[in-house]
């Protein structure tokens, strides 16, 4: 951490240093990071081989803009990549280290081993995308599962009403891919392989940020947070 931010410092200064005329001067806020800090983070964290760079850049320009978040965690679902790989990420936001990275479902109706269709509305049985607040857990018909809030109209709010809550599935073990080609499907719920479930649960309850990610013009343009 002290290393990361006397590099972050130097780096500063050195930009600082240079000479800007007043029409290249771009303000930097707690909502909008040095860019140097996103790529620091990224190269600290070893992320290259786990997410790209611009994926994570999202996820955090949108972190950094949640201010009633109440733990210093960001998990990062990012559907652009197949079923078949680890799509979810959970970072330490303190420590600057990787606390799980594995596979995540997406909806039934979002796409077969990739997830290329997008819903808010009730029994679409499709993924939504954008930024939530993890909540509190509570034992249903999936098991041990946790409450979603959906921070952003259009994309996502209807998370609630929809009952979209991370939970674990046996359909999101690894081994279901040997005889598919693609890891199983949920009704739109992020489902975790069982084994993982609990502990990434209640490492991420509580008020963390959870972003889920895709290739959607739509969103990209549109969302509060990246816009």
């Amino acid at each position: 951490m002290f290393r990361f931010r006397l590099i972050l410092c130097s780096l500063i200064f050195i930009i600082i240093a240079l000479p800007l005329s007043k029409s290249e001067v771009c303000p930097i806020t707690e909502d909008r990071p040095w860019p140097a800090e996103s790529q620091l983070l990224y190269a600290e964290m070893g992320l290259e081989h786990a997410i790209t760079y611009e994926v994570f850049q999202l996820a955090y320009q949108g972190y950094k803009k949640i201010k009633n978040k109440q733990k210093s965690l960001l998990s990062i679902v990012d559907f652009s990549m197949p079923s078949t790989q680890k799509r979810l990420l959970v970072l330490d936001m303190d420590s600057h280290r990787v606390l799980f990275n594995t596979h995540v479902a997406h909806g039934k109706n979002s796409g077969w081993n990739y997830a290329t269709s997008f819903s808010n509305q009730v029994g679409s049985l499709q993924s939504s995308l954008g930024f939530y607040l993890t909540e509190n857990t509570y034992q249903g018909s999936n098991g041990y599962s946790l409450i979603l809030e959906g921070l952003e109209n259009g994309f996502n709010n209807k998370a609630k009403e929809r009952a979209i809550v991370i939970h674990g599935a046996p359909y999101c073990n690894p081994t279901t891919i040997n005889g598919s080609g693609r890891l199983g499907r949920s009704f739109g719920c992020p489902a975790l392989p069982p084994t993982l479930a609990r502990p990434i649960i209640d490492t991420i309850k509580g008020g963390s940020v959870l972003f889920v990610f895709a290739q959607n013009s739509t969103y990209l343009a549109q969302s509060h947070y990246l816009n």
